[in-house]
């Protein structure tokens, strides 16, 4: 057996093959924002595709609140307004989503250019309009108002979503109730069915 230089006895240790790779460690949550709230609500709207509470953005942020995310959306609003921006933060469908400006609409049309099968008929709109401020309806009551059946068209705006079945009526056969929906506000931009623009407004 070797001996070492201060005598004592050298050992060999055989390994039997690499230590085992540490496990890896379990991602971090982001760290607490505070400087940067505001650009980051800003990256959340931005990211959304449907309007998004307060509390999905507030816990999307660590250390955030409420009341901190109001505020942010407060002074992004103020940023937009102060830099002409084209865009703006509206309340809309119990939730916040980044809007282009009204008058902004005309240029924004022309570029979608949406497809035709993708609109609503003129006997889609006034069905859904109908809907929206009769709400809960039913069927037989719509084609009451319509004078015309309106089964395929009531089809049409559930598949787009603007329209959902909100329950049964009490009379006999407990038809279907026909509601708007949270898609139907996003579409129009109201916080809620009561933000409809009123008869008198729609004839002047």
């Amino acid at each position: 057996m070797p001996m070492s230089s201060d005598g004592a006895d050298e050992i060999d240790v055989e390994i039997g093959g690499a230590p085992e790779a540490p496990a890896p460690a379990p991602e971090a949550p982001p760290e607490p924002i505070d400087d940067d709230l505001k650009s980051v609500v800003e990256a959340l709207l931005f990211a959304a595709r449907e309007p998004i509470t307060l509390d999905r953005i507030r816990h999307s942020i660590p250390g955030s609140s409420r009341a901190r995310v109001r505020e942010a959306i407060s002074e992004l609003n103020l940023d937009y307004d102060s830099q002409r921006r084209a865009v703006r933060v509206e309340e809309v469908a119990g939730g916040f989503r980044l809007l282009t400006r009204s008058e902004f609409a005309p240029y924004v049309r022309r570029l979608l250019k949406a497809r035709s099968d993708e609109r609503l008929s003129s006997a889609g709109l006034e069905t859904l309009s109908i809907v929206a401020y009769r709400q809960p309806i039913s069927r037989a009551e719509i084609e009451s108002i319509r004078g015309v059946q309106v089964g395929p068209i009531l089809k049409t705006l559930l598949e787009k979503r603007l329209v959902r079945i909100v329950g049964r009526s009490e009379i006999i056969g407990r038809p279907l109730l026909y509601g708007t929906t949270k898609t139907f506000l996003a579409q129009f931009g109201l916080r809620s069915a009561k933000d409809l623009p009123r008869r008198e407004e729609l004839l002047r």
